[in-house]
């Protein structure tokens, strides 16, 4: 390829990218635009004016903060379980050799594949014959079916990427099977452990398919901001309360972006 097509290569591929990155995050921006907006009802470009006393409408809202104070409880006690059930899946399925265990990645990853309607379904469905009662221990239900898929992919990724010599190495050295994951495993996956529950942590806390089906009377913060949506005064301070939901969950997000980013680096630069 001549330098002229090279670079108008690379000018169409920076055009593309940019078209990408506005179309993810321009609504992103114009939540954050219309949070502080002088109007209550119907939106107008540019805005009238700014102002922040929806963030005090929104701030002095107590069914606001019982929602964020469940969300955030149901998408901890998720990740939490989540890690155990999907670090020990994952290496049971990297150790073990047995009869279909292609069979049980495909499953385990299956909830998250799924579009979010099915899986919601299929859980209200299950936990009604069951003769559960719909309610916070089912939404937290619901969300391991998905934390699981994040934290098992993330482990699993990293025991690949790990020399198979580590562990009889730790052996041969007279290290018990404890040791032997406290001071050789655990160092080597800790990072991916740690991102695989953020990302849980994060899409936890902003589900709302799942949830929706397994709730019952709960409101977590998603079904807050949609139950508002439609209510002709309220549209600043559903923007408020979706800016603070963009909040909680960018950070974390980000954390985990670096911390997989500087392992990778620093595995590849071993």
């Amino acid at each position: 390829m001549s330098r002229a097509g090279a670079r108008r290569a690379g000018l169409g591929l920076k055009l593309s990218s940019a078209l990408v990155f506005a179309f993810l995050y321009f609504p992103l921006l114009v939540i954050i635009l219309y949070a502080f907006t002088t109007q209550s009802s119907a939106f107008t470009f540019p805005p009238p004016g700014f102002t922040t006393r929806w963030f005090s409408v929104a701030f002095g809202d107590e069914d606001m903060w019982r929602a964020v104070r469940l969300s955030l409880l149901v998408a901890a006690l998720s990740t939490a379980v989540a890690i155990v059930l999907g670090g020990l899946l994952a290496a049971a399925v990297y150790r073990a050799r047995f009869f279909g265990r292609n069979a049980v990645t495909f499953i385990v990853v299956l909830p998250i594949a799924l579009p979010g309607i099915v899986t919601g379904i299929a859980l209200r469905s299950t936990l009604s014959l069951a003769g559960a009662s719909f309610g916070f221990w089912t939404i937290v239900i619901g969300h391991v079916t998905f934390c699981i898929v994040i934290v098992y992919n993330n482990v699993v990724a990293r025991l690949r990427r790990l020399s198979p010599n580590i562990v009889e190495a730790s052996a041969d050295l007279g290290a018990s099977g404890l040791q032997t994951f406290r001071y050789v495993l655990l160092p080597n996956l800790a990072t991916a452990i740690l991102a695989g529950a953020i990302l849980s942590f994060a899409l936890s806390f902003d589900e709302i398919v799942v949830t929706t089906f397994t709730a019952g009377q709960q409101q977590t913060l998603p079904i807050y901001i949609f139950s508002i949506l439609f209510r002709p005064r309220a549209k600043p301070v559903t923007n408020v309360v979706a800016l603070l939901a963009i909040a909680i969950t960018f950070f974390p997000i980000m954390l985990a972006q670096i911390l997989t980013r500087e392992r990778a680096g620093g595995t590849a630069g071993r």
